[in-house]
């Protein structure tokens, strides 16, 4: 289904974050040399846009789901997915991700994202009319005027490989 627009902004803001998860993939195993400037990206997007992003999820986009008995499961699922993704942010902010949990973190946040995306995103624009679907834009709009709006470059220890032979 196509993603309708008042939920772009977040659909965006979900490609950046999967940009890094990629990259984090690719460039596993990480080497220690390496960790600072990995943790130090993740945490800049975590303050940039994600913790903004996460609040206008659970402010918007959960509560309106919310009203729905049958997304109320999935609801809270996100809502776990969040907690623990933001003790992994909390870690790389304080310099304390491995290199294996800064591995284990890229593939939850990608889980999740694609979570947000298949399943609740395109069940909400199954239930949602187009009114309050653009009444959730507005919504969205407010809560994520305070999310930098640039791209950032990688560092070039965290540029994007290219893809490893998993037949070594």
């Amino acid at each position: 289904m196509l993603r309708d627009k008042n939920l772009i902004p977040l659909s965006h803001q979900h490609q950046r974050a999967l940009a890094l998860c990629v990259r984090i993939d690719r460039a596993n195993p990480i080497a220690e040399a390496d960790l600072e400037v990995w943790q130090q990206e993740v945490n800049q997007l975590f303050e940039e846009e994600i913790e903004h992003h996460f609040l206008a999820e659970e402010d918007v986009i959960f509560r309106a789901a919310e009203t729905f008995p049958e997304l109320l499961p999935l609801v809270q699922e996100l809502k776990s997915d969040h907690r623990q993704l933001r003790e992994a942010f909390s870690l790389a902010r304080s310099r304390r991700l491995s290199a294996d949990n800064l591995a284990s973190f890229a593939q939850r946040l990608s889980i999740h994202i694609r979570k947000e995306e298949r399943n609740l995103f395109e069940r909400m624009q199954g239930l949602l009319s187009s009114e309050q679907l653009a009444g959730l834009g507005k919504d969205l709009k407010s809560a994520l005027k305070d999310a930098v709006k640039i791209c950032a470059l990688p560092a070039a220890a965290t540029k994007l490989r290219p893809k490893r032979d998993s037949g070594d």
